[in-house]
């Protein structure tokens, strides 16, 4: 292999070569770039000049990475970072910052926390914007990626880079509307009833379901959906009930009573995400104390 011509070398190609690497086409790594497709060939083949090595190669219909591709990405993700971090500029300065900052969360966790964050921006950094995404099941690809800047999930994916810091607790609670039917008095009157269940987009089941079937029980759902904000309309004027966090009474199940599960169900801690590489970035700093502090305002009320 030929000594590598580091002169030849610029961040876009790199970025490009990750794209490419990160999508496995071509042509969608065109789309995510926002330029057209020659002009990625044309950037492959001046770095497969470049670094002595094809990098894809065609499999079937497709393109796939050569080992030496496979075992650079890393490498080169970093030296991206790396050199992303030196020109990061002057400090951060709130009120005059301009950027688009991107949260994955749950329509539950956003409605809890991000109200807040948005009334703090648009006080003391009116040019931030704040993009929210679902979140699913966190996984550490969406941050590794710069899918997302931060992601708020009880469920931290098991990786050494991606840092956490807790937020806020909760629990899950029955919730039902009172002008149709009384509480359930115990297990079995839980079991009995006909239910509003939860069932993640990408077909990922809750927690509270997979606890349900490590005890051998077992509930009629009548009516699953895809996330908490479908639950209330089901539950309205109906005898079924929704189990769900409690501080949900707060904002998307305001209209219902509710009361404690009739079995044992460990509280939860709801923790902000994000990549170790944005550990000392000044602005994400300041964006995760801005939802920390939220957070620390809807815990004093609840005290």
């Amino acid at each position: 292999m030929n000594p590598v011509d580091t002169f030849n070398l610029d961040i876009r190609a790199l970025g490009t070569f990750l794209a490419v690497l990160d999508e496995g086409s071509v042509s969608r790594a065109a789309v995510k770039l926002g330029v057209s497709q020659s002009a990625v060939s044309h950037t492959l083949e001046r770095l497969r000049q470049t670094l002595g090595d094809p990098l894809f190669v065609k499999s079937g219909r497709g393109i796939t990475p050569t080992r030496y591709a496979l075992n650079a990405g890393p490498h080169i993700r970093q030296i991206l970072d790396d050199l992303r971090s030196l020109s990061a500029g002057p400090p951060f300065t709130p009120a005059t910052a301009e950027f688009t900052f991107t949260i994955a969360a749950n329509d539950y966790q956003r409605d809890l926390l991000l109200p807040g964050l948005v009334r703090t921006l648009r006080r003391e950094a009116p040019g931030i914007s704040l993009q929210v995404i679902p979140s699913g099941m966190p996984r550490a690809e969406m941050l590794r990626k710069d899918l997302c800047d931060l992601i708020i999930s009880p469920h931290p994916p098991a990786a050494g880079d991606i840092m956490q810091r807790g937020l806020l607790g909760d629990r899950m609670v029955v919730f039902y509307d009172p002008t149709r039917r009384d509480p359930p008095q115990d297990l079995a009157g839980y079991l009995q009833a006909d239910h509003v269940a939860l069932m993640f987009a990408a077909g990922e089941k809750p927690s509270l379901e997979t606890a349900l079937e490590v005890r051998g029980l077992s509930r009629r759902n009548v009516v699953t959906v895809a996330n908490f904000s479908g639950l209330a309309e089901f539950l309205r004027d109906s005898d079924m009930l929704a189990t769900a966090p409690e501080r949900m009474g707060k904002h998307l199940l305001r209209d219902f009573a509710s009361v404690p599960l009739p079995f044992d169900f460990k509280p939860f801690t709801l923790l902000m995400l994000w990549h170790q590489r944005n550990q000392n970035d000044p602005a994400h700093r300041w964006l995760r104390n801005q939802v920390n502090a939220v957070a620390a305002t809807i815990n004093g009320l609840n005290d």
